[in-house]
């Protein structure tokens, strides 16, 4: 345990000194994560393999929906599919998926070394001039492989240019969306994936179980997330997100700008995620600090029994909407609700998750893809109480042959959150 005396400027009561105040407990607590290490040492990477997999995966899927290519920018499906690592600017730089054959990365000349860095399949390089349209080089390679007059994908997250400039380029090719072809593949995880999701969750948890002693009297959420950051560094993962909402703010599902401190009675909800080797985790925690009220105990424990209700009714073949209803009927039968009406649960009870924090399906109210095996959620089916507090607690779950399985297991209790 460490003490920090909180005094704090008028820079920081403006604003401007978060960043300073949240360094100043991470440099408090150094001595602290002397004592973390490394767990990801043995994390295996997605090899050529598994993405050699993957691409034929995509082009049965092409096949079966008569799709001749697929077209897709930097981001996560980009590194699913090639391994190229890239950000998006306005200059192009995209992955075109041949319904037969290798693909092609199309992309600036200036740029191809650095693109080649991180492809990590075998695939043709073709490259655009300052002067030149990236899009006629794409339907160029598509001329070249006989696949002008065929149907085209575009990734769903593809801005509108490439789509608009494809469709100038090929005036005879059909553009459709090329979720069939990206979901049916990204949507299904295999034993590589959870694996690399199964460390990211233990690194999060070990960072809770560091951080949550922590936590004193006096904190803003910002300080108490680079807590939890620090601690995710030191045993490997790359943070993502470590958000701490305390007292009214827990009511807010992603907080609020008003700086409240850690006090007696007040709920504490930490929501926090990292990477390791591309992969997400996602686990909220809800606990009281010092003193929890009868209402703050029950409220916790009916969201305890809502996210138990979840994963039970998360079974092969079932909507995915449904397991967001039952949790719906569960809350109104308690006077929440009904539906997404506070106090109540004001958002989805789960979303999907992998290389995105964020990725299709959800466990949403209408949604009907059934579950099947590989599929992977989260389970946070939480409470808000608008001005007093709120309570979520969130696992991730995979769905396996025999149905769902955590990744990280449940809270025991209001006064044990990790």
């Amino acid at each position: 345990m460490f003490s920090v005396s909180f005094r704090p400027t008028r820079r920081a009561l403006l604003g401007g000194g978060a960043a300073l105040l949240a360094t100043t407990v991470v440099r408090a607590a150094e001595p602290d994560l002397a004592g973390l290490s490394d767990m990801t040492g043995g994390a295996v990477p997605i090899g050529l393999a598994e993405r050699q997999a993957r691409l034929a995966r995509a082009q049965a899927l092409m096949r079966a929906n008569g799709i001749g290519a697929v077209l897709i920018e930097p981001g996560a499906s980009l590194i699913y599919f090639t391994g190229v690592r890239w950000g998006r600017s306005e200059r192009l730089t995209a992955a075109v998926l041949p319904v037969e054959g290798t693909p092609c990365i199309v992309t600036p000349f200036f740029e191809e070394p650095s693109v080649r860095q991180t492809l990590a399949v075998p695939a043709e390089v073709r490259v655009w001039q300052e002067d030149e349209d990236p899009l006629k080089v794409v339907a160029g390679f598509l001329r070249d492989r006989k696949l002008a007059g065929r149907t085209v994908g575009i990734e769903e997250s593809a801005r509108f240019f490439a789509f608009d400039g494809l469709a100038r380029a090929l005036p005879a090719s059909k553009l459709v969306s090329a979720n069939p072809v990206v979901r049916g593949c990204r949507m299904i995880k295999t034993p590589a994936e959870i694996a690399l999701m199964q460390l990211a969750t233990d690194v999060t948890i070990a960072a809770y179980r560091w951080t949550y002693p922590r936590v004193e009297a006096g904190m803003t959420g910002a300080q108490i997330g680079a807590l939890m950051n620090a601690a995710t560094r030191k045993l490997g993962g790359d943070p993502e997100f470590a958000v701490a909402l305390v007292g009214p703010a827990s009511a807010l599902p992603h907080g609020s700008r008003e700086v409240i401190r850690v006090a007696d009675g007040q709920a504490v909800l930490m929501d926090c995620g990292c990477t390791v080797q591309g992969y997400q985790s996602d686990v909220s925690r809800t606990w009281v600090h010092g003193r929890a009220t009868a209402e703050q105990r029950k409220v916790w424990q009916d969201v305890a029994n809502g996210q138990r209700l979840a994963f039970e009714s998360a079974r092969l073949g079932v909507a995915a909407g449904e397991v967001d209803d039952a949790v719906r009927r569960f809350y109104a039968s308690l006077g929440y609700g009904p539906g997404y009406r506070l106090p109540g649960l004001s958002h989805r009870t789960g979303h999907g998750i992998g290389m995105d924090g964020h990725e299709p399906v959800n466990l949403v109210h209408g949604e009907t893809t059934s579950l099947a095996a590989g599929m992977c959620f989260s389970d946070e089916p939480g409470i808000y109480l608008p001005g007093k507090f709120g309570i979520r607690l969130e696992d991730c779950f995979h769905m396996t042959p025999n149905g769902p399985a955590w990744f990280s297991t449940p809270p025991a209790s209001l006064d044990q959150p990790v």
